[in-house]
């Protein structure tokens, strides 16, 4: 599933993208192998869940007592609240439902519902899925609601995929708690207006990550165009997918192994870099980088780096100091497109609707053609790492 069918998604608001039990595992693993009491004692809320179904609350559930959880809590959306988003075909009842003594018929299509685990009911001498307890709540269960933002408050952590159509609603509700997280977005929602701050002060970032940034979810709306290699029965495989975070991890600070400008010149792997000369941006004293793997180690001034440098970013090795354009949230110094630009790149059959006003990254690639990147990440170098690398520094390149 591309990006574009994602986006499908996220318009029709039938993105409700189910993770899968290894997927979490995976995540979840990284953290406790940097800081095995990452979750002892604590209080994790799964908001945006189908407890019923939901690998989040069967996963902190199995693993309650491995983890040392103080307490489990998920909820979920009522299921009238849910037919008005995505229609009637989205919900099966589970036999837990029915059997159950608390179900009721009418509260289950108006009420959201509750679990919780904090203690061993069932006298097996441990705390597990068969020890959690439900009922329905007050309301419908939007994390919204005043109801669920008490749980939010009450909790340590919040873990969760939410829905795409709402992850600009819903980080800035876990920040404004300052809570800890982990949770599931894209990658698109780096340059986002309302994340692209965190992550520059480093108040969130990238977890461990899907491999290859592409997960496999359970979503019954659409047809999986995924490749026989590449499929698994019964998911969509969805791309650019990604995990948010404010929890350490090991990997956050691994730095990214580099060459210098003129190795990559001479050796990279990557035909636009090979034998050519980094373009240098008309709007700013920087240049463009088009790979990662491609940044010049030895290179003191402001590079332009695809959003999935995030991906690898160490904050002991880079600084980021903003994104493609200038606008209210992210000023680093761009400055309005130039005229004569805007001519070539309009003379070259270039469409975007760019004006001179625009503060805007614009360069000429080795071609003499007007470029105009799309989705940048500035960064450079820290000057604690510059200090300790003199021999990368010293005689590198530099504006």
């Amino acid at each position: 599933m591309t990006n574009d069918k994602l986006a499908s998604a996220k318009d029709a608001k039938k993105d409700e993208f189910y993770t899968q039990y290894e997927d979490i595992q995976n995540e979840i693993n990284a953290y406790l192998e940097y800081n095995p009491d990452t979750f002892k004692g604590k209080t994790v809320l799964l908001p945006c869940d189908d407890p019923e179904w939901s690998n989040f609350t069967r996963f902190f559930a199995q693993n309650f007592e491995v983890l040392g959880l103080k307490k489990l809590i998920s909820t979920s959306y009522a299921l009238d609240s849910k037919k008005k988003i995505y229609g009637d075909s989205v919900y099966q009842y589970s036999l837990f439902d029915y059997k159950d003594e608390n179900y009721d018929e009418v509260k289950e299509q108006e009420k959201g519902k509750i679990f919780t685990l904090e203690k061993d009911i069932d006298n097996s001498h441990n705390i597990d899925i068969d020890d959690l307890q439900w009922s329905y709540l007050a309301g419908d269960g939007d994390f919204l609601s005043d109801e669920v933002k008490k749980l939010r408050d009450e909790s340590d952590i919040i873990v969760t995929n939410p829905p795409f159509s709402l992850f600009k609603i819903f980080v800035p509700w876990i920040m404004e708690a300052g809570k800890k997280f982990i949770i599931v977005g894209n990658l698109n929602s780096v340059t986002y207006k309302e994340i692209f701050p965190l992550l520059m002060k480093n108040q969130m970032w990238l977890g461990k990550g899907f491999k290859g940034m592409a997960g496999h979810f359970i979503n019954k709306m659409y047809e999986d165009y995924a490749t026989a290699g590449n499929h698994k029965e019964g998911t969509i495989r969805v791309s650019g997918v990604i995990w948010y975070t404010n929890l350490e991890h090991g990997r956050r600070h691994q730095p990214i192994p580099l060459m210098t400008m003129s190795d990559n010149i001479k050796f990279s792997k990557h035909k636009e870099i090979k034998g050519h000369e980094y373009p240098r941006y008309e709007t700013l004293d920087g240049i463009e980088v088009k790979f990662t793997d491609a940044i010049p180690k030895d290179f003191k001034g402001i590079m332009g780096v695809p959003k999935s440098f995030m991906e690898q970013y160490c904050p002991e090795q880079f600084e980021i100091i903003g994104y493609e354009r200038e606008d209210e949230n992210v000023i680093c110094g761009i400055k309005k497109m130039p005229e004569k630009f805007l001519a070539d790149y309009r003379a070259q059959g270039g469409t975007g609707h760019y004006t001179k006003g625009m503060k805007m990254l614009c360069f000429y690639n080795s071609e003499g053609e007007a470029k105009v990147p799309f989705s940048k990440v500035l960064i450079r170098y820290t000057e604690e790492w510059i200090k300790l690398h003199p021999e990368d520094f010293d005689k590198g390149e530099e504006l």
